[in-house]
């Protein structure tokens, strides 16, 4: 094992059970977290975004991912179990993508994002999908697990990988490999956090159709 890689599991197991204390608390526990995050999030765009034509547009994109972050945790205050998953997924995502395109490697996926195969994808969509079976069939024993769900799980998914790697054309163009250097083994925020900061808009708006 690396060293990196060290870094990047020891921070894992740090922030990980603060991000879920603060999102199962809710309150203004965690809206600090997530406006922290917006600021962290903003300063690393900016700082990859000098004097480009799309600096801006990011600007407005990221204030209305972290909107809908907060609406939906709080439209959830009395049932929190949506807002976990729709983070399962994007960390089910990252995990199975990672495994999968390690194990199997195979074809690239996108020049963009040199690291990603077709074999990560298919990781990236089998692991989520896994994770959210067993949550809803063992742990969230009276949830109904329908097709509905199926679908969301690969739309979510699909849209925390399209996340990552658009993320990571940005980086392509300023020419810099992390967002930043806050979190030891991942690099920036946006860097942990690039999939999901896509993913929640669209799980908001799924929230808002009653589509599960």
């Amino acid at each position: 094992m690396n060293n990196e890689l060290k870094k990047r599991i020891i921070s894992s197991f740090i922030l990980t059970p603060i991000v879920f204390f603060s999102i199962i608390k809710g309150s203004y526990i965690f809206i600090s977290l997530i406006f922290i995050c917006f600021l962290i999030s903003v300063y690393e765009w900016n700082m990859m975004s000098k004097y480009k034509l799309y600096k801006i547009p990011g600007f407005i994109f990221i204030i209305l991912s972290f909107f809908t972050i907060h609406k939906l945790r709080i439209n959830l205050e009395n049932d929190f179990w949506y807002f976990i998953i729709v983070i399962l997924i994007c960390i089910g995502s990252d995990i199975g993508g990672y495994l999968f395109g390690n194990l199997f490697k195979g074809p690239k996926l996108s020049k963009f994002s040199p690291k990603k195969t077709y074999s990560g994808m298919i990781g990236a969509f089998i692991l989520p999908i896994t994770l959210i079976i067993i949550l809803k069939n063992y742990i969230l024993i009276e949830a109904y697990l329908n097709i509905n769900w199926i679908i969301f799980v690969i739309l979510i998914s699909l849209t925390s990988q399209l996340g990552d790697i658009i993320i990571s054309y940005f980086k392509r163009l300023s020419k810099i490999k992390d967002t930043g250097k806050i979190i030891p083994g991942h690099g920036g925020l946006l860097d942990r956090i690039d999939g999901m900061i896509f993913a929640f808009p669209l799980s908001y708006i799924i929230q808002l159709i009653n589509f599960i």
